[in-house]
Order: structure tokens, then sequence, then C-alpha cells
């Protein structure tokens, strides 16, 4: 068995490795909170990553499988009519993913 100074020693160590690890963001991203680089990614992001999400989801979906084509249509549908009528990007993904849902478990269910 360690001796109690080992055992301290180590839980101290692992104790500032990790708050380092997490105070370390903070301290890097303080100085960028004024940045018009960082604003521009924040209004622009949400936008680019729905359009990630929406190109992700429809890939491989083949237009010949109208159970499968018809709910994602009106899905995307809705999720750009949400959008484009709250400009609210949590809003829009999860509405949209609803609508999917929904219509793949009651509509268009096998």
């Amino acid at each position: 068995m360690p001796d109690t100074g080992y055992l301290l020693a180590a839980v101290a160590t692992a104790v500032a490795v990790t708050w380092s690890l997490r105070a370390l963001p903070f301290a890097v991203l303080a100085p960028l909170r004024s940045s018009p680089l960082l604003a521009y990614l924040g209004a622009a992001m949400p936008v680019g990553v729905m359009v990630i999400l929406a190109v992700y989801t429809l890939r491989d979906l083949d237009p010949g499988v109208p159970d499968r084509a018809v709910p994602a249509a009106l899905a995307l549908a809705f999720t750009v009519a949400a959008h484009l009528w709250r400009r609210d990007a949590v809003l829009s993904i999860l509405g949209g993913t609803a609508v999917h849902v929904a219509l793949c478990s009651t509509v268009f269910a096998p």
C-alpha cells in the first residue's frame, strides 16, 4: 500500500490537471469575446449547422421511395418555414425532427 504522502500527491496532481483543463477554455476565450470574427461565427453558425444536418439527413434519401421521401420533404419544409418565421435554430431543428418522427411513426409507418 502506498504511503499517505504519495496518495495525497497523486490526488493533488489529478485535481490540478482537472481544474486547469476545465478553466483553460474560459481563460482563452475571455479576450476573444469582443472579436468581430467570433460575433460573425455566432451569427452564421446556427444556419451552417442546420445546413450540415439537412445534407447529412438527405444524402441517402431515395426520391423513388415515397414512404421515406415524403416525411423527409415535409419535415424539411416545416424546418425551413419555422426558421423563416421565428429565426430560432433550436425551435427549427427540434420542430423539424418532431414532424419527421411523427410522420414516420404514424402516417408513413410500415
